[in-house]
């Protein structure tokens, strides 16, 4: 599977329909779910001539689209289930946030799909829009992946009570999904960070420092994903005594506020994580700043011995004629051996005072 780095596409006009992501070569596709409590249909090559005779509005729909460089068909599935070009837009243009939109008959939903790069530092992303209508769910998914396989199988075995409850059960377990890989890639950075930690400890390489930065990036990135998704399962919140046109039942409410609880913990999270990084950054620079100091040290001693030598050189390089030690016959061994018991009385004054 390919990933990417996520990063700002060009800007387009709202209503351009153009595909926006990096996924350009996948093929679209479709697979429709037609269920009730009672029974359950898998369309799994579903084509744009069976929109109108698929379709079982006694029952719940979840037509999951995978691949969006097919324009035409989107438009196709735009014009049949009659929502307007501007959602079908904001499922193309992948630099967009998250976001929330209701409509009179329409619930429109988009998240970021994030998930750690498998060969890099980067995160990768992924836009997942979803449009909830009365007994229909559409899922649009820029390339084929398996975040629902589980769901899809709770489906097929009637496991849990997603097939007892109405299409909007269906969205939170899908928007759940999409959340656990925040959990996943949050994790996957947490154990980079402490690698990062640990080789701080063991070095100043300024490596180190260019990855925590990395990193720091990273979560920036992912708090800037989960803010407007905490935000729009807020709305979701404050609408429960307010729902007009009822596509979210009264008892699924109560998932959605769970899915804002996780939004929450996951943003504790990434600030908890992001003081750890802050913690390695200081790290390496008091690690570099104590390397200096004992190189500074090593070298102001050095120097320190160094001066009183150079000072008796000195005394004795000069060129006087009455100097009398220079007829001294034992001079030279004398000089040097006052010299040798000078830096050996230094050394020990240095380590009684434990400047080394």
């Amino acid at each position: 599977m390919r990933k990417i780095k996520y990063k700002k596409g060009r800007k387009l006009q709202h209503i351009s329909l153009e595909y926006t992501g990096a996924h350009k070569g996948h093929q679209t596709e479709m697979q429709l779910f037609v269920y009730n409590d009672a029974d359950v249909i898998e369309y799994e090559k579903f084509t744009v001539a069976a929109l109108n005779s698929c379709f079982d509005f006694t029952k719940n729909n979840w037509l999951n689209v995978h691949g969006l460089n097919d324009i035409d068909l989107l438009k196709t599935i735009g014009h049949n289930f009659k929502f307007d070009d501007f959602l079908l837009a904001d499922i193309l243009n992948t630099t967009k946030r998250t976001k929330l939109e209701e409509q009179q008959d329409v619930l429109f939903f988009n998240i970021k799909s994030l998930l750690p790069s498998e060969y890099s530092d980067n995160i990768s992303v992924e836009q997942i829009s979803f449009i909830l209508k009365d007994g229909i769910l559409i899922s649009f998914q820029e390339k084929r992946s398996d975040f629902f396989a589980h769901i899809r199988e709770r489906i097929r075995t009637h496991a849990g009570i997603v097939r007892t409850k109405k299409v909007d059960y269906l969205l939170y377990l899908l928007l759940d999904a999409v959340m656990e890989n925040f959990y996943i890639t949050i994790e996957d950075e947490e154990d980079k960070i402490e690698e990062l930690i640990n080789l701080t400890k063991k070095g100043a390489d300024p490596i180190i420092l260019e990855k925590i930065e990395n990193h720091r990036d990273n979560f920036n990135f992912l708090k800037r994903s989960i803010v407007p998704l905490r935000d729009s399962l807020y709305y979701l919140k404050t609408i429960k005594d307010d729902n007009d046109n009822n596509l979210i039942q009264k008892d699924t409410f109560n998932f959605f506020i769970r899915l804002h609880q996780k939004s929450l913990e996951l943003l504790e999270q990434i600030e908890s994580d992001m003081s750890s990084l802050e913690s390695a950054s200081n790290f390496y620079f008091s690690e570099q700043s104590r390397k200096m100091n004992e190189i500074m040290k090593t070298l102001t001693i050095i120097s320190a011995v160094f001066i009183p030598l150079t000072f008796i050189v000195g005394v004795y390089g000069m060129n006087f004629e009455n100097m009398p030690e220079l007829k001294t016959e034992n001079g030279y061994f004398v000089v040097m051996g006052i010299m040798f018991l000078l830096v050996i009385a230094l050394i020990i004054y240095f380590k009684k005072r434990r400047w080394f």
